[in-house]
């Protein structure tokens, strides 16, 4: 007999976000638990089987192996649209230009 567990399959837009509860057997992965929910059906542009996942904001190296535990949320993470380092690159320019821009206007 296989014992049953329930799980949270998560998935955001900035504008919306779904929570989905699934029973899943004991052993099921983070993807088949993630296929088991249909959130594409919600998602149509998600690609479970490239998506990147994890359990509570931990990735999982590989979510087709790591088996799910009860009571867990996968997570579904949506691809980057910029690079973190390259933000804060970006911000540590503007910030240090406004610096300058400001100690030149109060001579």
């Amino acid at each position: 007999m296989n014992n049953q567990i329930t799980v949270e399959v998560a998935y955001a837009r900035p504008e919306c976000q779904k929570i989905l509860t699934v029973v899943v057997p004991e052993g099921t992965t983070l993807l088949q638990a993630a296929l088991q929910s249909d959130i594409c059906k919600y998602f149509p542009e998600i690609v479970l089987t490239e998506a990147k996942m994890g359990v509570f904001g931990k990735l999982s190296v590989n979510p087709a192996t790591q088996i799910i535990h009860a009571g867990e949320r996968i997570e579904i993470y949506r691809p980057l649209i910029a690079d973190p380092k390259e933000m804060r690159k970006r911000r540590a320019e503007q910030n240090k230009f406004l610096k300058e821009l400001n100690e030149h206007s109060v001579r």
